[in-house]
């Protein structure tokens, strides 16, 4: 299907739903007036409907109407929607996306109860600004839908395809990942004030740094340690740093946070499960 032709609903309009429906637009993936977003609340969605997308709170017009439905919804809103839009579901024409933690394909499958093309996918909060890491995970990798699911995630950043049983990993790297970095600017950007910049100008640099070290990884592939030998000479200032950091932890610490909320999506799909 080309692009032009596709039409979009998004069922739940909070910042998620909210961060997709606009970059698709605003990356000219898909027009406005064919991307309908629904919420309870439908008054909330005015900016939307002001920018040309069409906003509601009736999710099954919203189903009737589209070619791809995004679930962004919480976990347990995941079961009452699908069971609400069953009667619009058409396997022949839709697919079904959901962006829900902790819920598996299989769990989805059950509840909808039709051959429909399920896929899972889990961005991160970067999203609103078109630079999300985007993890997808399907049961039918041939499905034709797969290809375009990907390329409407490319447009707000990038996007691969892992296995499913990779997503809760996936999730904690790529999504609360995020709030590990900047956790890690905060951290810099604390020390350069105590060596004698203000927080602003401490968070500047912390930041653009940052980012420039994201962006020399992407560029070249290259193992981080090949990076970190590029500023680490001998006796230098670099070096003394890094060993001070590992002696206190520091990679150790972060390994075993990114460990504890693994086991913690665990405790969360479990929950999901118990409640088929």
């Amino acid at each position: 299907m080309k692009t032009e032709d596709l039409s979009i609903a998004v069922l739940g309009g909070g910042n998620l739903g909210l961060s997709i429906a606009k970059g698709v637009v605003q990356s000219g993936f898909v027009a406005a007036e064919r991307v309908h977003v629904t919420r309870r609340k439908k008054h909330l969605l005015q900016a939307l409907a002001e920018e040309g997308l069409r906003v509601g709170n009736d999710n099954l017009a919203a189903v009737r109407e589209a070619d791809l439905i995004i679930l962004a919804v919480k976990p347990n809103q995941v079961r009452p929607v699908t069971e609400e839009i069953l009667p619009a579901l058409d396997p022949k024409r839709h697919a079904l996306i959901s962006v829900a933690t902790g819920v598996s394909i299989e769990y989805i499958r059950e509840t909808v109860g039709k051959e429909l093309p399920v896929f899972r996918a889990m961005p991160n909060t970067a999203i609103a600004i078109r630079e999300s890491m985007t993890c997808l995970a399907t049961d039918r990798p041939d499905d034709p839908n797969a290809e375009t699911i990907r390329q409407l995630f490319d447009q707000l950043g990038r996007s691969i395809y892992i296995d499913e049983d990779l997503m809760a990993a996936a999730t904690v790297i790529g999504a609360c990942g995020i709030a590990y970095s900047m956790r890690y600017v905060r951290a810099a950007s604390q020390g350069g004030i105590e060596i004698g910049f203000d927080a602003a100008v401490a968070q500047l640099i912390v930041s653009q740094t940052v980012k420039g070290a994201a962006a020399l990884l992407l560029a070249n592939g290259q193992h981080p340690e090949r990076e970190i030998d590029k500023v680490t000479t001998p006796q230098g200032c670099t070096i003394a740093g890094l060993n001070e950091m590992e002696h206190r932890g520091f990679s150790s610490a972060l390994i075993k946070g990114i460990v504890s909320s693994y086991r913690k999506i665990g405790d969360i799909e479990d929950r999901v499960e118990k409640k088929k």
